[in-house]
């Protein structure tokens, strides 16, 4: 029986390796990767769908579901999750030394609908009591000009909001335009400044650790997605597919708990591994919709409120009812 060939653009992980080269496969399905920067797959993706499969921004699905364009659908399968308390950037002399001193300032972001920004925005608001109205974004390529947002965003009412396309965050940062930078991708000063821009929150570590335990979120940047027209021909892809990224993932996590080799070249790896299990659970990364809805559902308020959602959605909406359903024996 002739499988069924897809193509899948995604970036070089760890935990997705295992089925590009060929040790893990989905049943049934032949996959032809292409392994790209995030940023040029999601341009692709959210314009062309130029792959049957490819990693997608949460937040530009969700943006895109919620106006009622169908023509992606997802999987929960989530390649990227990173806490983002790290991602606020200020001027290493300047006059904001913690989040509620960004009230009344100027935020830049490289796109509304960034999903780290969703994350942190959210942070500040609901944490730090520091509201979407209470300062003026400006909208830019962190390093370089010209970026724009690639879903139309509902700017909700009150909020400042300004796109800057002739100059970067960083230079902007720099010369005093804008008083702080929330990005995912950090900002790359030129030679000999390298200095003048630094973290909010240096310890960040330990901020995100008391956040998770506070609040159960681990943000999820990325998901899986794919193009309805496949799904639609063929509906068992999906839980193929979910299964064989599982098969990949738990491949990755059984090499960090190795202690008898060196598979990353970076010390106490395994040691990592049992404190994120401590964390988290026994599986610190798990896919699928029932481990994750606490995430998913803040997300989705979060990014209801912020107008990148254009209405109140939930998580079960995001991705096709057989993968959300369990088979007990």
């Amino acid at each position: 029986m002739n499988k069924l060939t897809l193509s899948l653009a995604v970036n070089d992980y760890d935990h997705v390796r295992d089925l590009l080269d060929g040790r893990v496969a989905a049943q049934g399905i032949d996959l032809v990767p292409s392994v790209l920067p995030v940023e040029e797959i999601f341009y692709r993706t959210t314009h062309f769908q130029e792959w049957d499969l490819s990693e997608m921004s949460l937040a530009k699905y969700a943006s895109l579901r919620s106006q009622g364009d169908d023509r992606l659908i997802g999987l929960p399968v989530f390649p990227s999750r990173v806490f983002r308390l790290s991602s606020l950037y200020v001027r290493a002399h300047g006059n904001v030394s913690s989040p509620a001193a960004l009230r009344g300032k100027r935020i830049g972001v490289p796109e509304w609908a960034q999903t780290a920004s969703v994350y942190s925005r959210g942070w500040l608001a609901h944490d730090q009591g520091v509201a979407l109205s209470d300062v003026e974004w400006v909208q830019a390529g962190v390093n370089q000009a010209g970026r724009r947002e690639k879903v139309a965003v509902r700017m909700p009412e009150g909020v400042r909001y300004r796109a800057s396309p002739d100059k970067s965050l960083t230079a902007m940062l720099l010369d005093g335009e804008i008083d702080a930078i929330l990005s995912a991708r950090p900002p790359a000063p030129p030679p000999g400044r390298e200095q003048d821009i630094v973290r909010l929150l240096p310890d960040f570590e330990t901020a995100e650790r008391e956040y998770f335990a506070r609040t159960g979120i681990f943000p999820i940047m990325h998901l899986i997605v794919m193009r309805r027209e496949i799904f639609t021909a063929n509906r068992w892809i999906a839980n193929h597919l979910v299964k064989a990224f599982t098969q990949a993932k738990d491949a990755s996590l059984a090499r960090l708990d190795d202690i008898t080799c060196s598979h990353f070249p970076l010390p106490w790896m395994s040691q990592r591994a049992a404190q994120a299990r401590e964390m988290f659970g026994s599986d610190p990364w798990p896919y699928g919709v029932a481990p994750n809805r606490v995430t998913l559902d803040a997300f989705l308020r979060f990014a209801f409120e912020q107008g990148v959602c254009h209405r109140a959605m939930q998580a079960d909406e995001l991705f096709p009812p057989e993968v959300g359903a369990a088979v007990r024996v």
